[in-house]
Order: C-alpha cells, then structure tokens, then sequence
C-alpha cells in the first residue's frame, strides 16, 4: 500500500483504507505545505490523488508540486494525480480545469455527489485530499454543510475504500459543528503555531485514532526550502 507521510510517521501500523481523518488547523501553520508533502509522498510510493482545491488555485500548487520532485503534468495526463478546482467557483468564474466544481452550495454539490460519487468501486491506493474544507461554511448555513459532510463526503468515500484526509480551519465554526465533525472520523490531527518566547514554532500531533496505534506527543516539524514537512528529529 502506498504511504501517509507525517501521520503515518506516528503510527504503529498503516492507516486502513477508507478511513476518514480530519485535520484541524491554525490558519497560520504549515498544513498546506504538509498536506503537500503528503500528496508527493503518497504518489511517489505508487498511490493515486484526487486533490480538491479551496483555498488554492489550482495553478499554484502544480508549481509547489513541481518543487516537490513531481512531473504534475504527466500525472494529470496518466490520472494518478487529479486536480479538482472548488476555488475559481468562489471567485465567480467558470473554471478552466478537467475537473471542478460550480458551485459550494450544499443543493449543488449534492447533485454532483449523486452523480459522480454514489457508486464509486472500491479503490484503497487513492487518496482523496481537501485543503480546506471550512470554505463550505461561506455559502451554506451550518446545520446543512455539517449534514452533508456527516451523510454525504464522509461515508461517501470510506464506503469505497479511499482514504480521505481534510482541513478544517481552527476557531471558525461552533463547537457543535466542530463535535458532530469529530464524532464522525476515524482520526484527528492537529497542525498548531506555538509561540516559545520571541519565536513561533510549527507543530503537530495525532489527537485520536480509532483503528490504528499513535503516538499523541506534540512534535515539532522542519520545512526545507522547497517546502516539504517533516517531524524534526
């Protein structure tokens, strides 16, 4: 099975398939950088990304990739790497890409959920990722974006085997979202900027996994200059 860099670095086994892991961040930390360090590490141990952009276009993260070692447009060609654009929908254009979203309305999304998602065959070597899945509270009230995860993108994808990894931002929705969210996943980690003294320090842990062993210590993570993540030793 391919690999989950960072988290899989603090657990006792791999992650089972189809499990549904929520990553809740400060919107100051290095998750975006981790969360592609984790897609570059996936593919290059031989799995498949579906990558659904929020709070990036689409074109930025083809060049960190790049920087990362990666041949996007080969991988884009040989669909091991899909890039799905839910930014330039935001913005209100019409996206260029293969594959995007029109809309963030919970009515819409569902539609294409139907569509596209309802019988997806079991895949355990692709990993899908969301970079912020908090964007969906800009356009929906509450109750119905927390009743889609909960009915809908959750269950949706752990029925087909495929891994699902999202980000969602610290400090910006209720604490009841936040709990029916948690209540929902299979594992919880956490990305955090902590200030020590005159610095700040990126780190991260592993709060709860259901279905495999951790370790739940804090750990500090070193970024390099093309900013990959990894624990610092």
């Amino acid at each position: 099975m391919p690999r989950i860099p960072l988290i899989e670095d603090l657990t006792t086994r791999p992650v089972p398939p189809g499990s549904a892991l929520f990553v809740e961040y400060d919107a100051a930390s290095q998750w975006y950088n981790a969360l592609l360090t984790i897609v570059t590490g996936w593919i290059k141990s031989g799995g498949k990304i579906e990558h659904y952009l929020t709070g990036q276009p689409p074109d930025d993260i083809r060049a960190r990739l790049k920087l990362l070692g990666l041949d996007d447009e080969l991988l884009e060609k040989e669909d091991t790497l899909r890039i799905v654009d839910v930014y330039t929908c935001q913005l209100g254009q019409k996206s260029e890409e293969k594959y995007s979203y029109d809309s963030l309305k919970v009515a819409d999304i569902s539609i294409q959920y139907a569509r596209d998602f309802m019988r997806l065959e079991p895949a355990p070597e692709v990993l899908v990722v969301s970079d912020n899945f908090s964007n969906l509270a800009r356009f929906n009230e509450e109750k119905a974006w927390v009743e889609y995860a909960l009915t809908r993108a959750i269950p949706g994808r752990r029925s087909a085997k495929r891994t699902a990894i999202r980000g969602i931002m610290n400090g910006v929705h209720s604490e009841w979202a936040y709990k029916q969210l948690e209540g929902a996943v299979d594992g919880l980690i956490d990305f955090r900027l902590q200030d020590i003294g005159t610095k700040t320090k990126n780190i991260m842990r592993i709060r709860n996994m259901r279905n495999v062993g951790f370790d739940s210590e804090w750990h500090p993570l070193k970024v390099s200059e093309n900013f990959e993540v990894t624990l610092e030793k």
